[in-house]
């Protein structure tokens, strides 16, 4: 189920994203509950994507207006990804417009969350480069697109992606 255009008439919903720590050791319980709510949430996006192992593809693109795959990227507020594979590992590489990159694996039946700035979405959201000092700065670039590859085989990767 994938809606790609704002709901009408609405100031939006509230999204509750809640990550669950389940751990007892020795009768000890070590879990954690935290949970974020993001409001004013208009425009959601959730849809499998294959990812195949034999060429990065890109996945989404963000910009300043909605475009094929695209997202607006100061809109966007949270991002989800799941590889639903059992087996096999997907690397995602994320690029701002300066061409900084990162990436990072996520193994079989794993997610990857980043959440968008309160005030700018994924917009002056990152720097990458290897040099610790250069990269603790204040010119973050703005998220232009997902690339993914997949490791030895292809593998479904869930995408969610709620913007306001």
């Amino acid at each position: 189920m994938a809606r790609t255009g704002k709901f009408e008439g609405t100031d939006g919903a509230t999204l509750t994203v809640t990550l669950t720590e389940s751990l007892i050791i020795d009768n000890r319980d070590y879990g954690s509950v935290q949970s974020v709510e993001i409001p004013a949430i208009v425009d959601v996006t959730r849809r499998i994507v294959t990812v195949k192992h034999d060429a990065e593809s890109v996945i989404a693109t963000f910009a300043a207006a909605v475009g094929p795959g695209g997202y607006i990227a100061a809109d966007v507020m949270y991002i989800r990804l799941s590889n639903i594979d059992a087996t096999n590992f997907v690397t995602f590489t994320f690029r701002n417009q300066d061409n900084d990159e990162f990436s990072v694996k996520v193994d079989a039946e794993k997610s990857f969350i980043m959440h968008g700035d309160i005030s700018n979405g994924f917009t002056s959201m990152f720097n990458a480069t290897e040099d610790a000092d250069a990269a603790y700065s204040t010119n973050f670039g703005s998220l232009t697109n997902i690339q993914a590859r997949a490791d030895t085989a292809s593998v479904d990767v869930e995408m969610y992606i709620a913007g306001k």
